[in-house]
């Protein structure tokens, strides 16, 4: 706009600007608008989802600890179905995996969580329960092919160590011993699991030796 334009001038400048650029600037003021109003609400109904969740979670925490199995199985698969995208679904699951007695059904909540967890830190701690479950089941095959398809180094020792428990109980010595080994590699000195695994290797060689 020129400075030494007379104020007429002006006002007919503003008018020709507003004139090209007027719906612009109304367009970008309603899409900032839908914008602020939609990250509100977007934010309002992930809250509201996380603390339905919470709560639906505690009633699975609560009825178990009562012993009302079908109240928390039924709030579990609420939290399946309507709050799976929340990390109280994956908690729920491993808890009903961990009070279960049927075998059958600790798997399917482990392999729900396997499939559904976001957090590749729950889906490797489903993977090593499900492997412990297989392998006290004596389901030995099925344990190594899941400890064998894990790629997780924060779990890497723990998969070791139960892939030398499950050599051992299949009288495979050699094959235990360096499980056991390669489980020890990466723990610190003094640590009470490295003594664990050291107390397993002692056992598997004086079977050796034997």
């Amino acid at each position: 706009m020129d400075i030494y334009a007379s104020d007429e001038e002006k006002g007919e400048e503003i008018k020709q600007w507003w004139r090209d650029n007027g719906r612009s600037v109304i367009l970008g003021c309603i899409v900032g608008a839908a914008v602020i109003f939609g990250g509100r609400y977007w934010l309002t109904y992930q809250q509201t989802l996380a603390a339905n969740a919470s709560i639906a979670y505690q009633q699975v925490v609560l009825s178990l600890n009562d012993d009302k199995v079908s109240v928390a199985e039924d709030k579990t698969h609420l939290l399946f179905s309507e709050y799976s995208t929340t990390p109280y679904a994956v908690f729920a699951a491993f808890e009903m995996a961990a009070q279960s007695t049927d075998t059958d059904s600790a798997q399917s909540y482990l392999e729900w969580v396997m499939n559904n967890a976001d957090l590749a830190a729950h889906i490797e701690l489903a993977r090593f329960r499900l492997a412990q479950l297989f392998s006290n089941d004596g389901k030995f095959d099925q344990a190594l092919t899941l400890i064998e398809h894990s790629e997780s180094a924060a779990f890497s020792s723990l998969l070791l160590e139960l892939r030398g428990d499950i050599f051992v109980a299949q009288a495979q010595v050699s094959e235990a011993r360096t499980a056991y080994k390669n489980a020890m590699i990466d723990l610190l000195q003094g640590e009470p699991r490295k003594q664990i695994l050291q107390v397993k290797l002692d056992d598997v060689a004086e079977s050796d030796d034997s």
